[in-house]
């Protein structure tokens, strides 16, 4: 870019004296005519008489030294783009594999440093986190920072808890981590654990190794399943709280927290009130208690929550976080 702005400036100063000689000026500042500049130079010289020789000669020479100088930066300017913008559909996808294959690569090489346990915990991620969250995750742990899906080594001699949930559950996991630190080992299940029609698939997964206990299972399914007809969402939650119950863990639900209505129709803010009036009826049956963070939240929507969108700003997770936390904590052993 510098030789190329070096080229406009000694076009500007010599062009009205080249042009006084009435020489057609042989410098073409694009990139694209580079050679045709060069070759044209000497048989402009060649043409010219003793006189016009002597004025013009050294203008042309510097042209076509810039032009070569010229031309290498454009070489150098191509080859320090490692990668050129896609013209095609074909090339951005093939460009987005290529990132892809790069960034598993250095994850699992970043993987293998790890202990054999936080070994097995990064497995588990990758088999479950999904296409959108894994890789997520994997930059996260390139650069060395913490997020909800972080390996918890367990304090034998605290209690253990495991939070159930969708992405705002993801967003107060680390928030819930900081209120109960040094009173129980907050885990997450490896996943967005998304509707209950999953959750009846991946409730063996989530809840792990049935060698270690649970002392609380914090739960919630609800924004995922706002297109579930009720009595479906209704059902496969009644089979989830019995899977749970029989882990001998203290159950907690959280109620989902509220979400707009959208112009399209697309989902409605009563769908999550229908769905939380039916989930408590199912807690009510199986006398689990609940963290009713429906009604925590909805004073604070206009602080807290994103506009048009289900989720929450950093102060909003921070608040919900405390929340849970405080339901947790009446369920631990005293200190």
């Amino acid at each position: 870019m510098g030789i190329y702005i070096i080229m406009r400036i000694f076009s500007f100063i010599y062009t009205p004296t080249l042009t006084s000689l009435r020489i057609a000026v042989p410098v073409d500042t694009s990139f694209r005519n580079l050679r045709r500049t060069g070759t044209i130079a000497w048989p402009i010289i060649s043409k010219m008489n003793r006189h016009t020789r002597h004025l013009a000669q050294p203008l042309l020479l510097s042209s076509l030294f810039l032009s070569v100088l010229l031309s290498f930066g454009a070489q150098s300017q191509q080859e320090a783009s490692p990668t050129a913008e896609p013209t095609t559909a074909e090339e951005a996808f093939a460009q987005k594999a290529k990132a892809a294959a790069e960034l598993d690569k250095k994850y699992l090489a970043y993987v293998a440093t790890l202990p054999a346990d936080e070994q097995t915990w990064e497995r588990t991620l990758q088999d479950n986190l999904g296409s959108f969250y894994l890789p997520i995750h994997q930059r996260q742990k390139l650069e060395g920072q913490s997020n909800a899906w972080d390996f918890v080594r367990d304090d034998p001699q605290l209690p253990r808890v495991l939070l159930i949930g969708d992405s705002v559950s993801r967003g107060y996991t680390q928030a819930v981590r900081k209120a109960l630190d040094g009173r129980a080992n907050v885990h997450r299940a490896p996943a967005n654990c998304g509707p209950t029609a999953t959750g009846l698939k991946k409730i063996e997964v989530w809840l792990g190794d049935p060698q270690k206990k649970w002392h609380v299972i914090h739960f919630n399914f609800g924004i995922h399943d706002r297109s579930t007809p009720l009595p479906d969402y209704t059902e496969r939650l009644d089979q989830l709280v019995e899977r749970m119950k029989k882990s001998t863990a203290h159950l907690i639900w959280a109620s989902t927290t509220p979400i707009p209505d959208m112009p399209d129709g697309k989902q409605t803010a009563q769908s999550i009130v229908d769905r939380n009036n039916s989930a408590a009826a199912v807690m009510k049956k199986h006398a689990v208690a609940i963290d009713d963070l429906f009604t925590a939240m909805t004073p604070h929507l206009s602080e807290y929550q994103n506009p048009d969108d289900v989720h929450f700003n950093t102060a909003g997770y921070d608040f919900l976080g405390k929340e849970v936390a405080e339901s947790i904590e009446g369920t631990l052993p005293s200190k």
